[in-house]
């Protein structure tokens, strides 16, 4: 009889458990790092249709050995404080991993935003953000959350205005939260960010031989078949990235109704308008739709992209899971136990702690945007154009002077000569951001600590780092 499926909790708990059996912990910090520090939750009424409607909302904060703690609040039916504390958790080792300044936290609200209509979720924002503000668990220097699965710049930008009005004296009142629009304070590349984060681990991923080596893959991302599980915002922005920019190719895609399979690569834009202006990926002319979307996780590919659930990939289906490499975009989409199966087939796996790790990260950039009431970029751009521009004509005088003859390609003195704008900034960090933390990852992955995989690897560096901070407390 098989054994029980752990939940999403109990999941990242074993997850951790494996990767502090190869530590020197004492059981004291050990089970000070496990355990979630605490977890509000909220019923509140909205006067909503001529009557009150009572929802239940939560924030969970995991770690504060670094403050402020960080984490989105995600919008679900499914939303329950198991899943926000096992959130919380990975929100810690992620932010340790790629070294963000924060602790762990998450929050949700029990609600399906499909039902309600445009103003009615702002109130029901405002009255959530309003209940968590005035306990601290909404403040720039205590809890800063983000975007999460079911919300995005709007309910930020309403949640950043709330704290407003009932902090009106706090200057730094608009980095209560991240991922806002930017006329709001937010920040260029935030909305691309998890998914252009989760193009930088593949690219820092096939740099390495010997770790292509391990999937039994070769060469670059060019030509490369992927399958996408969820072609949301971390989802298609990752697909875009892939196809447009290092040649790779989306052979499937999995949705809610169903899925869309062609061999010769999916045009990502085109669906994503269909998606945008049907509400579904059926009827998309340049794809066969196959009805049961969970079938195609088992298809034939070179890399899987969960973007959506967690515990898509389970006990049940794990060994018929072909893909010799899966890089996990979304939170959990691998359970404990399919962990287990995939690793013994010799599956590479890219650990969701660090692969979706975008987001935070330029979270992490806005809110430094937001203290510092400046936008990246403002004071040096024009001063590096001019330096460009002075070497450019400097280098063509002198071939001039000598009788040489060359000039420099338009295209190339065009880009040498631009100076960088905030995009160009913040693209810059995260991939450099990206780049440390795999580096840091595969040196345990291949050196003397025993880990099994990428995803050992990615605890003990996080977990290291949060132990660190803790014994610096003088815990």
């Amino acid at each position: 009889m098989q054994a029980a499926e752990p939940s999403f909790r109990e999941s990242v708990d074993l997850m951790f458990n494996r990767a502090v059996a190869l530590m020197d912990l004492s059981p004291g910090l050990e089970e000070k790092i496990r355990v979630c520090n605490s977890t509000y939750t909220v019923r509140f009424g909205v006067r909503l249709r001529g009557k009150i409607f009572t929802f239940t909302g939560y924030r969970s904060v995991h770690s504060e050995h670094m403050e402020p703690v960080k984490g989105g609040i995600r919008y679900a039916l499914s939303v329950s404080q198991d899943e926000v504390e096992a959130l919380a958790a990975l929100m810690t080792y992620k932010c340790a991993l790629v070294e963000t300044p924060f602790g762990g936290s998450k929050g949700g609200l029990c609600i399906d935003p499909r039902e309600w209509d445009e103003h009615e979720l702002e109130q029901i924002t405002r009255r959530f953000a309003y209940e968590l503000a005035k306990r601290d668990l909404i403040h720039p220097a205590q809890n800063v959350p983000a975007p999460d699965m079911g919300t995005g710049e709007r309910e930020m930008a309403w949640i950043a205005d709330q704290y407003a009005r009932m902090n009106t004296a706090d200057i730094n009142a608009r980095a209560c939260v991240t991922g806002k629009p930017i006329n709001a304070g937010g920040i260029h590349g935030r909305v691309e960010a998890t998914g252009r984060g989760v193009q930088f681990a593949l690219r820092e991923f096939f740099r390495h031989a010997e770790d292509k080596a391990r999937a039994g893959l070769s060469g670059d991302l060019d030509g490369k078949r992927i399958i996408v599980q969820g072609l949301g915002n971390v989802g298609y922005h990752a697909a875009k990235f892939l196809t447009e920019e290092d040649g790779a190719k989306v052979t499937g895609v999995i949705e809610r109704d169903g899925a869309l399979v062609n061999p010769a690569g999916i045009p990502v834009e085109e669906l994503r308008h269909w998606m945008m202006k049907t509400g579904s990926i059926r009827g998309f002319s340049q794809a066969d739709f196959v009805e049961d979307g969970r079938k195609l996780l088992e298809e034939e590919c070179d890399i899987l992209i969960p973007a959506a659930m967690e515990g898509v990939i389970t006990r049940e289906n794990a060994a018929r899971i072909k893909a010799p490499l899966i890089i996990e975009a979304a939170n959990g989409p691998i359970t404990f136990g399919a962990d287990e199966i995939l690793r013994q087939k010799g599956t590479v796996i890219v650990p969701d702690l660090y692969a979706n790790a975008g987001g935070v990260t330029v979270s992490y950039f806005e809110w430094v945007k937001n203290l510092s009431h400046i936008r990246f970029g403002r004071m040096q751009r024009r001063a590096e154009e001019a330096r460009s521009r002075a070497l450019v004509e400097e280098l063509e005088r002198l071939s001039a002077d000598q009788g040489l003859g060359w000039q420099l390609a338009p295209d190339f003195k065009q880009k040498f000569m631009q100076g960088s704008d905030e995009l160009a900034l913040v693209r810059s960090g995260l991939d450099d951001t990206m780049r440390i933390a795999y580096q840091s990852m595969r040196e345990v992955w291949h050196g003397a600590e025993g880990a099994q995989d990428l995803r050992v690897a990615a605890y003990i560096v996080a977990i290291r780092r949060v132990a660190a901070t803790y014994r610096s407390k003088g815990l």
